[in-house]
């Protein structure tokens, strides 16, 4: 039996907001911590072929994760999901540390990435249970600082720890973290358990992680490990193709659908849902080999390749303040996705053309670019899907919309570490002197180049530059396909803003009373 708690003071709502951005924390620190350090960990591993899959493993598990985590919590209690979330993430953060292969790293990467994908939806979820309607977006705007936190700390971080200890403390630095996390949620944090069945779309889920995990492989082996051609490939293809034909079946049949399919029917919702897929696709496809080209070809440590990156956030960070603040002042928001994806545009290409000769200041300029063009599509796409859809698919249609962008990163690193590997086997047949024997790229490190002859030394950097730069060449169609779509955007005035006022069927729902087990 329950009995209902009194409103949580604002001292009280900070503690248990504390608890839930540390959890946040975890999980947008590690989508970003490993970049620096992924030169140092593929040469300490041999695995430089595999390099795209640290990244991937983590992104894929915590996308497919996040359906099923939201309808757990609807069951047991989200307090109860939350704090198996940190278990199973400081679980695989202890594991990743401990990795002696590549195969080891990627599939406790994969750990984690079942833990990260819970914590951020979990931690979204309770910020609705414990604050009324009318403060929750004050307190998000927490959420977003920290992700903020997390896109500039997590490089610096990486590269820190990378030159001065070692990558392993990239992970080890969770257990404090997550410790505290815990610590705070068990002490503070009271909900209510729920009451009554929620029936939960098991199939459903299974059949659309499967789909994307068939397609992820498909991108990452195909050209590389294996031919097109390959039956292999073929058949990741046929299948991926199928569970998605039986995913969308299902969804049709089942009373409480992963992802409901009349929200498709909502223009704006179908765009920024596209939107964001390429958006992600291009941000962490790019930004994953932004260090490789700073650490090889420049020769910067991993440390300051970190700091170098530091415009790349900070366009993003900046132009999401600012976006952000003129929509709440004009109550439109259409002009800012077609502006971000045209500018976003503009900065791949300028990273494409980059060389040997390129230096770090003009490279550094480059990245604000790409980052002050997605930093004004990645929150608009978001709040024009809130703003469009009925409440009660509020949740169903923001969960989709950020499914969609980790689904477009997935995508994005696993097929430009495809197109990587791709062309610096083509690089180095081409640049290297003749005769000359290619050092295997699994091994290459800018401390081994540099040992290396200077014809042989410099064959290597033209070759690595080159490679680099294709991949934020063949991204730019992609990153343009997202500006068209944006086009399609149907533009309405924001709810309760200037001229609108929301509708009596619209209109959200008060917070229900907080209840203590």
């Amino acid at each position: 039996m329950t009995e209902t708690s009194p409103a949580l003071t604002h001292r009280q709502t900070l503690v248990v907001l504390s608890g839930l951005l540390l959890g946040m924390l975890l999980a947008a620190l590690d989508q970003m911590i490993v970049s620096t350090a992924l030169p140092t960990i593929v040469g300490d591993l041999n695995g430089l072929e595999h390099m795209s899959w640290v990244i991937t493993a983590y992104l894929l598990a915590s996308t497919v994760a996040m359906p099923l985590y939201g309808k757990l919590g609807d069951i047991i209690g989200r307090k109860p999901v939350f704090l198996c979330v940190i278990v199973i993430f400081l679980v695989g953060s202890v594991l990743c540390g401990m990795a002696q292969s590549m195969t080891q790293l990627i599939i406790f990467r994969a750990i984690q990435g079942l833990g990260g994908g819970g914590l951020m939806l979990s931690a979204m979820a309770i910020v609705a249970d414990v604050v009324p309607p009318r403060d929750r977006g004050r307190y998000q705007g927490l959420f977003g600082a920290v992700f903020g936190l997390a896109s500039i700390a997590g490089p610096l971080v990486g590269g820190f720890f990378t030159d001065h200890l070692t990558w392993r403390w990239i992970f080890y630095i969770n257990l404090p973290l997550g410790a505290a996390a815990l610590v705070v949620t068990v002490l503070a944090l009271h909900l209510p358990r729920p009451v009554g069945k929620v029936k939960i779309d098991y199939v459903g889920a299974i059949l659309i992680a499967a789909a994307a995990s068939c397609l992820v492989l498909l991108t990452s082996w195909g050209g590389t490990q294996y031919e097109w051609g390959d039956p292999i490939i073929i058949a990741l293809g046929v299948a991926g193709v199928v569970l998605l034909a039986l995913f969308v079946l299902v969804e049709t049949r089942v009373s409480e659908p992963v992802i409901p399919l009349r929200l498709f029917r909502n223009r704006t919702f179908s765009s920024s849902s596209a939107v964001s897929f390429f958006v992600g696709f291009a941000m962490f496809g790019g930004v994953s080999f932004l260090p490789l080209f700073l650490q090889i070809v420049t020769g910067v440590s991993a440390t300051n390749s970190g700091l170098l990156l530091l415009p790349f956030m900070g366009g993003v960070l900046l132009t999401s303040i600012v976006s952000g603040t003129i929509i709440s002042r004009i109550g439109r928001y259409k002009v800012f996705p077609i502006v971000g994806t045209a500018i976003a545009t503009g900065g791949l290409l300028l990273l494409a053309s980059m060389n040997v000769h390129t230096g770090r200041v003009a490279a550094m300029g480059f990245m604000f670019v790409l980052g002050a063009g997605l930093g004004l599509v990645m929150q608009t796409v978001v709040l024009a899907v809130q703003n469009t859809v009925e409440p009660r698919d509020l949740g169903s249609g923001t969960s989709t919309v950020t499914f969609a962008r980790q689904i477009g990163a997935s995508f994005g690193v696993a097929v430009f570490g495809a197109i990587f590997n791709n062309r610096i086997a083509h690089e180095l047949a081409a640049h290297l002197p003749a005769g000359t024997r290619p050092p295997p790229i699994s091994s290459i490190t800018r401390e081994t180049i540099d040992k290396l002859d200077a014809p042989v030394r410099d064959g290597i950097l033209v070759s690595f530059a080159n490679a680099l730069t294709d991949v934020f060449l063949y991204g730019t169609p992609f990153i343009a396909v997202a500006f068209v779509v944006a086009w399609f955007l149907k533009e309405e005035p924001l709810r309760g803003g200037p001229g609108s006022a929301p509708a009596p069927d619209q209109a959200e729902p008060e917070a229900k009373p907080v209840k203590v087990l």
